[in-house]
C-alpha cells in the first residue's frame, strides 16, 4: 500500500482493526451493520439495475459488471454482490479485515478479490470500474473531497458511485453516538467523530466538486417500533445514501 498520496486516517483504522474478527458475527460490534445490511442492499441493487438496465429476477443479474466495495471490511457488501454475477474487488485501508473477508469468502464459495489498499492507491494505478460502493467510509477520511476525487477517477465514464454516511444535526448526534455507543452499546464508544458527520448539502456539493454528478438521495430509517429500517425519500436526518454518475 505504498506510492500514492492517501486521505486514511491512522486513528479511524485502528479502530476497525480492533474489532476486525468480529464482523460476521450478527450480535457483535457490527450488529448494526447487519440489522442495516437488508435495507443497503435493497437500494444499492435498484439503482445498479436501473442505472445499467439489469433484470434483478434474472440469474446473476450483474454478470459483466466490474465492482469495488471501497472499505469493504469483513464482506457484507462484497460477498451479495459476487452472488448476483459481478466481478467484486473489496479494498480495506485495515489489514486485519482482508483475512478475515477471504475466509469469509472462501467458506462461502465466492471468488473475490479483495485487497489492503486505498482508494488512492488504486486510482493511481488505473483501476476501472462499472460501480463503486463507498458506503459509511467519507465519516472516517482525513481530506473527504481528495477521497471522493479518487472513487470518480476510479469509475469508468458513465459509471456509477454509492455513497452513504451520517448527516450532522443534533439528531444524529442523539441516535449515532449517544444511542448507538452509550445507550445501546452497538459499538464502543468514539466509534464516530459527530464534528465528521456530513450533511446531505454538504457532501451533494463535495461530489460535484470531485466531477460527479449527484442523481438520488435517500434516508435510512430505523424505526425502534419494528425495530428495523427502511428507505425515504423524505427523512434524510441520519443515516442517508447518494447516487452519483461519473459524466460519459
Amino acid at each position: 500500500m505504498q506510492g500514492a498520496e492517501t486521505t486514511v486516517d491512522p486513528t479511524e483504522v485502528a479502530k476497525f482493526e480492533a474489532m476486525a474478527a468480529e464482523w460476521w458475527d450478527p450480535n457483535g460490534k457490527f450488529k448494526p451493520l447487519h440489522m442495516l445490511n437488508p435495507c443497503r442492499l435493497d437500494y444499492i441493487t435498484r439503482q445498479i439495475a436501473a442505472e445499467f438496465d439489469r433484470d434483478l429476477s434474472a440469474e446473476m443479474p450483474f454478470r459483466g459488471l466490474r465492482l469495488l466495495d471501497i472499505g469493504c471490511g469483513g464482506g457484507l457488501l462484497s460477498e451479495p454482490m459476487a452472488r448476483l454475477g459481478a466481478t467484486v474487488v473489496g479494498a480495506d485501508a485495515a489489514a486485519r479485515n482482508i483475512p478475515v473477508a477471504r475466509i469469509h469468502a472462501e467458506q462461502s464459495g465466492l471468488e473475490i478479490d479483495y485487497r489492503h489498499t486505498t482508494a488512492e492507491a488504486l486510482a493511481e494505478a488505473g483501476e476501472q470500474f462499472d460501480v463503486v460502493l463507498n458506503m459509511e467510509v467519507v465519516e472516517h477520511v482525513s481530506d473527504p473531497l481528495a477521497y471522493l476525487t479518487a472513487c470518480r477517477k476510479l469509475l469508468k465514464p458513465g459509471g456509477l458511485h454509492l455513497c452513504s454516511t451520517i448527516n450532522r444535526n443534533p439528531k444524529s448526534f442523539a441516535m449515532a453516538i449517544v444511542g448507538a455507543e452509550y445507550v445501546m452499546r452497538w459499538l464502543p464508544k468514539g466509534t464516530h467523530e459527530w464534528s465528521k458527520f456530513i450533511t446531505p448539502d454538504e457532501l451533494c456539493r463535495l461530489l460535484e466538486q470531485a466531477g460527479l454528478r449527484p442523481v438520488d438521495r435517500t434516508g435510512f430509517v430505523f424505526n425502534p417500533i419494528a425495530w428495523g429500517w427502511s428507505l425515504s425519500s423524505r427523512d434524510l436526518s441520519v443515516n442517508y445514501v447518494t447516487a452519483s454518475v461519473k459524466p460519459a
